[in-house]
């Protein structure tokens, strides 16, 4: 089933993304790994993956991107794993309308535009595989993640969307909802809450002491797993006939799924507070 199989992977540059492509390649997949960076493609080149730029915040880097891997693959998408995104910490009162909409480019709207650009191609071909990498913060939040938080509990409702109007074209949606995994996504967090927030002038600023030395830290917050553990759940849901409409991965997505059917609004709050 693997055997001339094109998968096009978003945010391929470390962490998952990287991963998942490096690994799919070695299954037997054809794997188109992108990343926004020109070296970072170099570099994916270099290391004898199949890459090409793709920025999620332009249009035409997304069309060119499109074309040329369509090109590439007569046509023949069978997946795409919607896994470029990034955090961008800081109180919801701290967030400028251009901070959200920055936020929003990635992680939603240049996400959806990639996924409506390869639809037409699946739709030819009755069959395709759309995956979202979303994340435990797609259905609880945590206090100074309101970006991040709103932008998966978005890219939820238009894969939820997307799932439905697509009911019988053969044409898959699944979320992948990973806890902490292992990755450089504190780290570039941490850029984005020094660069766009202002710490010493917020209500918030002896929380954000804290929470800046939090993302400094190379400690790993418990039940942290590696990527093989998103990697397991996008095979099942690349090569399963009945691919599950959400995977929840690691310990932390799969207690907090339960919390929430079980528990009043206000008492998940009382725990979700003390998460920093």
């Amino acid at each position: 089933m693997r055997d001339n199989k094109s998968i096009l992977i978003t945010g391929c540059s470390s962490g998952i993304g990287y991963h998942c492509a490096k690994a799919l390649t070695e299954k037997g997949y054809r794997v188109f790994a992108t990343a926004r960076k020109f070296e970072d493609v170099k570099r994916l080149q270099d290391e004898g993956l199949e890459s090409l730029q793709l920025d999620l915040d332009n249009s035409k880097s997304i069309q060119k991107a499109v074309d040329e891997v369509l090109r590439r693959c007569d046509g023949k998408l069978y997946a795409l794993f919607n896994n470029g995104a990034f955090g961008q910490p800081g109180a919801v009162e701290d967030l400028s309308r251009h901070i959200l909409r920055s936020q929003f480019e990635t992680n939603v709207f240049g996400t959806q535009e990639l996924t409506n650009a390869v639809l037409p191609a699946m739709r030819a071909c009755k069959e395709g595989r759309i995956i979202q990498n979303s994340s435990i913060l797609g259905f609880v939040s945590i206090r100074y993640r309101g970006a991040y938080n709103a932008s998966k509990y978005a890219l939820e409702g238009l894969s939820d969307t997307l799932r439905l109007e697509l009911k019988g074209e053969n044409i898959f949606v699944s979320l992948i909802e990973p806890g902490p995994i292992k990755s450089d996504f504190r780290k570039n967090a941490l850029a984005k809450f020094l660069q766009n927030i202002d710490r010493e002038n917020s209500a918030h600023s002896k929380e954000y002491k804290q929470k800046q030395e939090a993302l400094k830290s190379d400690a790993d917050v418990p039940f942290t797993l590696d990527s093989d553990a998103v990697l397991k759940d996008l095979l099942h849901a690349l090569e399963s006939k009945k691919p599950m409409v959400r995977y929840r991965v690691t310990i932390p997505t799969k207690f907090f799924a339960v919390l929430k059917r079980v528990l009043s609004s206000n008492m998940l709050d009382i725990i979700l507070r003390k998460i920093d």
